[in-house]
């Protein structure tokens, strides 16, 4: 992602690039864009389930593509879909990477050693082995990502089904949390009943 400010939709805000989305416009109509790369005219809103609302309610991908255009009634949900998807291939570069410990004596052991800068939780996973790799990830002050489900995981590491996770690299860290803080527009990181996992700044 660019560091440029863009105008946003459906706010009227000047915001950096990073806590937008690109919507291309194509012979499909809107198609979200949110790598910033297909060819076209753009428009731009802001990474959230009510940014994308008030833009199509204002008209305002009209406005900014200087046409009229159809907006799907499910375009939140597909934002959150690709960008959840760019979360997960995230995950699978670091899995190329070597940058991610995977099962639960791995995540504990790197907890304990320092080493973890971001920890993985699936969704649906048991509550024991999770509240014990919570509790380490609390002490080291870590962000925790847990909307993914341990099969959803699976698919994007290679495995059958992850339940814990960890990234290894700082730099890996800071590059996922520009996605995630735009994910977070569109749904929890983490479930309510966990408490404030997912309240720590990213790469802090």
């Amino acid at each position: 992602m660019g560091r440029r400010e863009r105008r946003c939709a459906g706010t009227g805000e000047a915001l950096n690039e990073d806590r937008l989305v690109r919507l291309a416009l194509g012979p499909q109509g809107l198609t979200p864009d949110v790598a910033a790369k297909l060819p076209g005219r753009g428009v731009w809103v802001k990474a959230t389930r009510e940014a994308v609302g008030l833009a199509a309610k204002r008209g305002g991908f009209a406005r900014g593509l200087k046409t009229a255009v159809t907006v799907p009634p499910d375009l939140g949900d597909q934002i959150e879909a690709a960008l959840a998807r760019r979360c997960l291939d995230h995950l699978g570069l670091a899995r190329k990477a070597g940058a991610l410990a995977l099962g639960f004596e791995s995540v504990s052991a790197a907890l304990s050693a320092g080493k973890a800068f971001l920890v993985i939780e699936a969704a649906d996973g048991a509550a024991d082995g999770r509240d014990k790799i919570l509790g380490l990830a609390r002490r080291g002050a870590l962000r925790v990502l847990g909307c993914f489900t341990s099969a959803e995981l699976g698919v994007a590491l290679g495995r059958d089904r992850v339940v814990h996770g960890c990234l290894l690299q700082e730099r890996l860290v800071r590059r996922l949390a520009v996605d995630l803080d735009r994910l977070s527009g569109f749904r929890a990181l983490t479930p309510a009943d966990w408490g404030r996992a997912d309240r720590t700044p990213p790469g802090e």
